[in-house]
């Protein structure tokens, strides 16, 4: 399996697999609905893991990677559907990070908003 792939490859992939059913991509509700369990999931998962509420013996051995790519997935599944192109919006909201949030928090290099050299805001 190759671990370099694009999430437009990915996104691909997925589509092709929906596109064999002929019920297709759900609407844009349930498609939340869906990915709103998922996130549910996730944190179920996450708690057992690292919070205080350990897993009952009768429930399935899940991991947080799994519950993360279930999330993954439904939320490429309902990227397609609404036409949008996850890298666009990754590289647009990495843009937006590192511009808003540049000196959000302390930085590794000792950078500051006060003592940017740049001249960036």
């Amino acid at each position: 399996m190759n671990n370099e792939r694009s999430l437009a490859s990915m996104q691909e992939e997925v589509d092709a697999y929906i596109q064999q059913f002929k019920t297709g991509y759900f609407g844009p509700l349930s498609q939340m609905a869906r990915l709103t369990e998922e996130v549910g999931e996730l944190a179920r998962e996450v708690n057992h893991y690292y919070g205080e509420k350990p897993k009952k013996s009768t429930e399935a051995a899940n991991t947080v990677a799994e519950e993360l790519g279930d999330v993954l997935f439904v939320t490429m599944i309902m990227a397609n559907s609404l036409d949008i192109d996850l890298t666009e919006v990754f590289e647009k909201n990495m843009s937006k990070f590192n511009h808003r949030d540049r000196y959000r928090f302390e930085r590794n290099d000792g950078k500051t908003k006060e003592n940017d050299e740049s001249g960036c805001e």
